[in-house]
C-alpha cells in the first residue's frame, strides 16, 4: 500500500488529488445536467413543431370533412335537393379537393331491404346530371354514416387522400358513396416544406407503422420491422402514448426520435434527428471545459507545488538546523523569508537556539559551579584517632545550601582538636551555594584564629550579616568540637535543629541543643556553647539538616525526627558510614517515587574509645 513520506506528497494525495477529481466530477455532474436539459428542450421543440405540424393537416382536412358533415346533415329537409346540390358545389371548390364522386351501388351490392334502384353512377367535379340521380335515388330520405378515415393513394405525382362517406336509404341500407379526392400535396406541402422536415428524418406513417411518405429516398415498409432500433422503440411508443421521445444508444445520443398522432386522420409525424447536432453546444462546452479545466487544474497545481515548495525547503531548512543543534553546533540564525506560520517558525527556531544556548552556557557553569562545590564538601572523614567519622551531603539540584565541613584548629599543648560543621542556607540553587560558600570561607578563617568556637560563630555571624542585610537570606550552623583525648563535646547551635547523641552506657538517644540563632539575622546576636565530658566508647553523634525529617512521600507524608531515633537506636552498632547508610536507604524507602524536594546532609561521629581509629 503506497503511503506518502514526505509533505509535498501528503500535500499532494490529501489536497491537490482531490481538488482534481471533484472538478472532473463538477465537470462531468454538469455535462450531464447539462446534456439532459438539452434534450429536454428538444423534445419539447420537437413535440411543438410535430403538433404544429398535425394541427395544420388536421384543419386541411377537417374543412374538408365539415363541407361533407354538411351534405349530410341537410337531408330530410324541404329544401334538401337544393342544398345538397350546393353542398356538392361549394366541396368540389375547396382547395385540394381534385374530384368529388358519388358511386351508385347495383341492387346486387345491397345489404338489406329497401327499394330497388337500376345502378346509376355519376362521376366528376360539378358535373351536370349528378344531382337529378341523386332525386331518384331518393336520398332525401336517406340516413348518413360517419366518413370513413382517410385513405391515403400514391399513385400519381404526389398522392392523393379520399375522404368516402357511405349513402344510406331510410332503412340503413347502403346505396351508394359519396367519395372526395384531395391532393396530398396540399395537405403536406407546408409539412415538406418546412426546415425540420428537410434537415431531419422525418417519416408520415401510419397506424399500422406502414411508411406513407419519408425523407430517406426509396425507404419503403414498415417502422416495426426496422433494423433501426430507436425506430422499432418509436413504433412501439406511438402505441402506447399520442406523443413522445425516444433517445437512442450511445452518449451523447447517436439519434433522437419524436412522433406526434394526427386526430382527423390514422397517420402519425414521425422525425429523427442526428444526436450530436442536438448536443452541439454541451459538446462544445465540454470541450471548452476540458481545455480550460486542464488549463486551471495545471496552473493550480503549479502555484500550489511553487508555494509547496517553498514552505518544504523553509521547514526542511529548520529540520536541518535542527538537527545539527542536536550535535551541539550552533550556527548563524536562520533567515525569516514569510511572515506566515513558517516564518514564525523560523524565528520561534531562531529564539529557542539563542536560549538555548544560553542554557547550555548556564549549564555550564551550573556544572562549573557544582564541581566547585563539590570539591569544598569533604571528600573523606580525616583520621582522628578515636573517632569513626562519616559524612554526606545530597543536592536535590546542581547546586545546594547545604553544608558541612571538618576544621582541625590548634589547641593547647600542640594539640588539634577537630570541629565538625553542618549548615544549611535558606533556599537552593547558585544564591545558596555561594552563601554557602561564603560561610565555609569566613567559618575556616575565624576557627585558625584564638578563641572559643562561641567567639567564632559571633565573628562569622558579624561579617556575614554585612552580606545578607540587604536580602534577607540567612544561614542555619551547628559546630561541634570533639576532644577524643578528653572525651569531651563542645557545641554551638546557631538555629540549627538540635544533633542526636546516642548513650552506649544508658541506651538511650538525647538531644544536643542551646539557644542561638540563625546567621546573618542580627549582627549584635551572641552565641552560647554548651559541653558535654565523658564521650565512651560506642557513643554516636549524628548532625543532620532539615531535608532528611521533612521527607515526604506521595502520601504527603512526613519522615519526621522520630525515625531518625529509631534508626540510630537499632543500627548504632554499626560503624559510622554503615549507621549513615541505613539512614539513606530509610529516607529513600519512605520517599518512594516521590521526588527530592530539599537537599540533605547528615554527618556521623562514632567513638571508638582511645587511641582506636
Amino acid at each position: 500500500m503506497l503511503r506518502p513520506h514526505s509533505l509535498q506528497q501528503r500535500f499532494t494525495w490529501f489536497m491537490i488529488l482531490p481538488v482534481t477529481l471533484l472538478l472532473i466530477g463538477i465537470g462531468i455532474a454538469g455535462f450531464f445536467y447539462t446534456r439532459n436539459r438539452l434534450l429536454d428542450q428538444w423534445r419539447e421543440a420537437a413535440i411543438l413543431k410535430l403538433q404544429r405540424a398535425s394541427h395544420e393537416v388536421d384543419m386541411r382536412l377537417a374543412r374538408i370533412k365539415e363541407w361533407i358533415q354538411l351534405f349530410h346533415e341537410g337531408s330530410g329537409g324541404i329544401h334538401s335537393d337544393a342544398f345538397h346540390a350546393w353542398v356538392l358545389e361549394q366541396l368540389s371548390k375547396q382547395e385540394g379537393v381534385s374530384d368529388v364522386t358519388i358511386t351508385w351501388n347495383t341492387p346486387e351490392d345491397r345489404t338489406g331491404g329497401g327499394i330497388e334502384m337500376p345502378p346509376i353512377t355519376g362521376r366528376g367535379r360539378g358535373r351536370p346530371g349528378m344531382w337529378q340521380q341523386l332525386q331518384k335515388r331518393q336520398f332525401h330520405s336517406a340516413r348518413i354514416r360517419e366518413i370513413t378515415p382517410p385513405r391515403f393513394d400514391a399513385s400519381g405525382e404526389h398522392g392523393t387522400v379520399s375522404l368516402i362517406s357511405d349513402l344510406n336509404d331510410i332503412n340503413g341500407q347502403t346505396f351508394g358513396h359519396l367519395a372526395t379526392l384531395v391532393d396530398f400535396n396540399f395537405i403536406f406541402r407546408h409539412v415538406m416544406e418546412s426546415g425540420w422536415w428537410q434537415s431531419s428524418k422525418a417519416f408520415l406513417v401510419d397506424n399500422r407503422g406502414d411508411i406513407l411518405v419519408c425523407t430517406v429516398p426509396g425507404r419503403h415498409g414498415s417502422l416495426a420491422d426496422s433494423q433501426d432500433r430507436l425506430e422499432r422503440e418509436t413504433f412501439q411508443a406511438m402505441a402506447a402514448v399520442p406523443f413522445g421521445t425516444r433517445r437512442g444508444s450511445g452518449h451523447p445520443a447517436d439519434e433522437v426520435s419524436g412522433f406526434y398522432h394526427l386526430q382527423e386522420a390514422p397517420w402519425v409525424l414521425v422525425m429523427i434527428a442526428p444526436g450530436r447536432e442536438i448536443l452541439a453546444p454541451i459538446i462544445k462546452l465540454l470541450r471548452l471545459y476540458v481545455i480550460f479545466g486542464i488549463t486551471f487544474i495545471a496552473v493550480i497545481v503549479a502555484l500550489i507545488w511553487g508555494v509547496l515548495a517553498r514552505t518544504t525547503s523553509n521547514i526542511k531548512q529548520v529540520s536541518e538546523a535542527a538537527l545539527r543543534l542536536s550535535r551541539g553546533e550552533f550556527g548563524d540564525p536562520l533567515p525569516v523569508k514569510s511572515r506566515d506560520e513558517v516564518g514564525e517558525l523560523t524565528h520561534t527556531f531562531n529564539l529557542m537556539t539563542s536560549q538555548l544556548q544560553e542554557r547550555l552556557n548556564l549549564k555550564e557553569a551550573m556544572n562549573l559551579a557544582m564541581e566547585v562545590q563539590q570539591n569544598l564538601l569533604p571528600t573523606a572523614p580525616p583520621p582522628v584517632p578515636g573517632l569513626d567519622i562519616a559524612g554526606r551531603s545530597l543536592y536535590c539540584q546542581e547546586t545546594g545550601g547545604d553544608y558541612f565541613d571538618y576544621i582541625f584548629r590548634s589547641g593547647p599543648a600542640g594539640t588539634q582538636p577537630l570541629c565538625v560543621a553542618v549548615g544549611d542556607v535558606v533556599g537552593h540553587g547558585i544564591s545558596a551555594a555561594l552563601l554557602m560558600t561564603t560561610v565555609r570561607a569566613l567559618l575556616r578563617c575565624r576557627l585558625d584564629q584564638p578563641g572559643s568556637i562561641a567567639e567564632a560563630v559571633c565573628d562569622v555571624n558579624r561579617r556575614l550579616y554585612q552580606d545578607t542585610a540587604p536580602s534577607g537570606s540567612f544561614v542555619t550552623l551547628f559546630l561541634l568540637e570533639v576532644d577524643s583525648a578528653a572525651g569531651s563535646l563542645e557545641w554551638v547551635r546557631a538555629g540549627h535543629d538540635p544533633a542526636w547523641l546516642y548513650c552506649a552506657a544508658t541506651d538511650e538517644v538525647r538531644d544536643l541543643g542551646g539557644p542561638g540563632m540563625a546567621l546573618g539575622v542580627d549582627d549584635a546576636c551572641s552565641y552560647l556553647s554548651g559541653g558535654r565530658s565523658g564521650l565512651s566508647t560506642g557513643d554516636v553523634l549524628l548532625i543532620g539538616t532539615d531535608g532528611i525529617w521533612e521527607t515526604q512521600n506521595a502520601n504527603s507524608k512526613k519522615f519526621g525526627k522520630e525515625r531518625i531515633g529509631k534508626l540510630l537506636m537499632r543500627h548504632h552498632r554499626q560503624s559510622a558510614e554503615g549507621i549513615l547508610q541505613a539512614v539513606l536507604r530509610a529516607l529513600e524507602d519512605f520517599r518512594g517515587k516521590a521526588q527530592q524536594e530539599d537537599d540533605i546532609t547528615l554527618l556521623v561521629v562514632k567513638s571508638m574509645g582511645t587511641g582506636q581509629n
